[in-house]
C-alpha cells in the first residue's frame, strides 16, 4: 500500500504524514511545484510539468489496486476508483462506487450554476472537524494495509 497526494491544494498534508509515518507507508506528493515538505524517508515529492490534468495523469498512471488516493477533485477521484484505489476526499469523506456518480453529477451542475452566475464561490471553507474526520478516515484505511 502507497499514499498519493494530489498536492496541490490539498490542506491535510501535515495528517497525511502524521499517518504514513505511523504505520510505515510511502507517500507520493504529487504536484505541478516544488513545496516544503518534512523530511523522511518515506515521503517522495513529484514534480510534473505545468498543465491540466498532468499531476492527476501521473497519479493514475502509478497507482495499483489497495494504494490510497488523497484529493479533491472528483474526476481524478472516479479514475482512481476504477483502478481499485481507495479514495479519500481532503474533508475526510470517502470516495466510493456508490457515491462517485453523485458527486460527479453535483460537480457538473454547480459548475452549470457558477456560469451561469445562479451561485457564486466553490467550496465552504475549510473547518476543525473536516480536519479530524479526515485523519480518523485515514487512519481507517491505513489499518487495511
Amino acid at each position: 500500500m502507497k499514499i498519493y497526494v494530489d498536492a496541490d491544494a490539498c490542506p491535510v498534508k501535515e495528517e497525511v504524514l502524521r499517518v504514513a509515518e505511523r504505520h510505515d507507508i510511502a507517500v507520493y506528493m504529487v504536484a505541478n511545484s516544488w513545496m516544503r515538505l518534512e523530511q523522511s524517508p518515506l515521503i517522495n515529492q513529484i514534480i510534473v510539468e505545468e498543465g491540466a490534468d498532468v499531476a492527476d495523469d501521473w497519479i493514475v498512471e502509478h497507482i495499483a489496486s489497495g494504494d490510497i488516493v488523497i484529493t479533491g477533485d472528483i474526476p481524478l477521484a472516479s479514475r482512481a476508483l476504477e483502478k481499485m484505489a481507495y479514495v479519500l476526499g481532503n474533508n475526510g469523506k470517502p470516495f466510493t462506487e456508490a457515491n462517485i456518480g453523485n458527486a460527479l453529477a453535483m460537480r457538473d451542475l454547480k459548475a452549470q450554476l457558477r456560469e451561469s452566475g445562479e451561485i457564486k464561490g466553490y467550496n465552504p471553507s475549510y473547518r476543525k472537524t473536516d480536519r479530524s474526520r479526515f485523519l480518523q478516515a485515514l487512519e481507517e484505511m491505513a489499518r487495511h494495509k
